[in-house]
């Protein structure tokens, strides 16, 4: 067992010190406003497929945004059933804000979210024909802080940056969202490490689907929303689009973005992951076996051989150990959490493998990704371009 356990060690000695300080706390925006004079015109594209629940949470927050520049919504309703739409039609818009799209058919080839993005998109383009300022993605279970935009524009102004993307906050109050959903942070930073998103020399591209700025002229300059109608992981190969055509980035946490929606129970976590575990390994069973093996020896060895080993093996796993949950901690500090749910990270690590598994039988069994009930598959192999 010698040789795994040094395995083990000199991949978390890898991890800690040359992973882009993946396990960081940040990097947070703080409420902050464009500079005098320079609140360019944006415009904010809600997606919505059966939402009757949140709508009108998001769309108040969105309408009452504290931003001195054009602020439009767009919210399309993809079809819903359950009055999604008639909610959002029946909100108070005093500064006349909100623009109600109802969806049409998905063409062939779209994956629906995109396609309801896309006729969002095209909406904004047909209001306000110029290329500038700033395309605003978002979903409809998702509240904003007023100073939201405001502050997301004033990063991309600052930094001369293309897109500005933010891992909102999410629930974290059942106890299989304590267990589950600061891991689903910290293992996304692991992927995504975001100081190498940020970075322009590393090819390294990623973001976070519940908020993206973009700047118009560069979502033009990578050919619109067109160019991922397939992508099953929309965030990420956007990302990749604007880091490759030049643009920069920036990936981080919110404070001021809240997730509505819950996962009271450890199977809607589940679900979640395996919604596109397998896609973001691009269908491959041999990266999905090389990802068991390693999720093996990263996570399950290093404690198994601390408290079973002996000699050299017991102080590598244990040191191995010891650098995973200390890297987890400013994540559960994030939640205001104590650091002993480090102690569940190989449960939860095989939780998340066993998820991931479930995605790659889905997918051969013909399932592949569903959204609202509607299942897709990836036409273009786009999703695979987040690195």
């Amino acid at each position: 067992m010698f040789p795994v356990a040094l395995v083990s060690f000199l991949i978390w000695i890898g991890m800690i010190f040359f992973h882009g300080r993946f396990w960081q706390a940040g990097p947070i925006l703080k409420a902050a406003k464009p500079d005098v004079g320079t609140a360019p015109p944006v415009s904010i594209v809600v997606p919505a497929r059966d939402e009757a629940e949140s709508i009108e949470l998001c769309l108040q927050s969105l309408l009452t945004q504290d931003y001195d520049g054009r602020l439009s919504v767009f919210l399309v309703d993809d079809r819903s059933t359950d009055g999604t739409g008639e909610l959002a039609r029946a909100l108070p818009d005093p500064l006349g804000r909100l623009t109600v799209i109802q969806g049409v058919a998905r063409p062939d080839g779209w994956s629906g979210k995109l396609w309801a993005v896309n006729q969002g998109v095209a909406a904004a383009r047909a209001a306000h024909p110029a290329e500038e300022g700033f395309i605003f993605l978002t979903d409809a279970d998702i509240t904003h802080d007023p100073r939201h935009v405001a502050t997301l524009v004033a990063k991309a102004e600052r930094d001369r940056l293309d897109q500005v993307s933010e891992m909102v906050a999410l629930n974290c109050e059942s106890l299989p969202e304590r267990l589950l959903v600061p891991a689903f942070v910290f293992f996304f930073a692991m992927l995504y490490p975001f100081d190498k998103v940020a970075d322009p020399k590393s090819r390294v591209a990623g973001a976070a689907g519940g908020s993206i700025l973009i700047r118009r002229s560069r979502l033009a300059a990578i050919g619109g929303i067109e160019v991922l109608h397939g992508a099953l992981i929309d965030d990420c190969t956007l990302a990749a689009h604007v880091k490759r055509d030049g643009g920069g980035l920036y990936l981080g946490h919110s404070e001021l973005a809240q997730s509505i929606r819950p996962y009271p129970h450890a199977v809607d976590v589940w679900r979640m992951i395996a919604r596109t575990a397998y896609v973001q390994l691009r269908y491959s069973p041999l990266l999905l076996l090389g990802t068991v093996l390693m999720m093996v020896v990263v996570w399950i060895a290093p404690p198994a051989f601390a408290i079973f080993g002996r000699g050299r093996v017991r102080i590598l796993g244990a040191a191995a150990w010891g650098m995973s949950m200390a890297s987890y901690i400013p994540t559960l500090r994030r939640f205001g959490l104590s650091p002993l749910y480090a102690l569940a990270l190989p449960g939860i690590a095989t939780f998340y493998t066993g998820a991931t598994v479930q995605s790659a039988i889905d997918h051969h069994r013909g399932r592949g990704v569903v959204w609202k009930g509607r299942s897709y598959t990836d036409t273009t192999g786009a999703s695979t371009v987040g690195h």
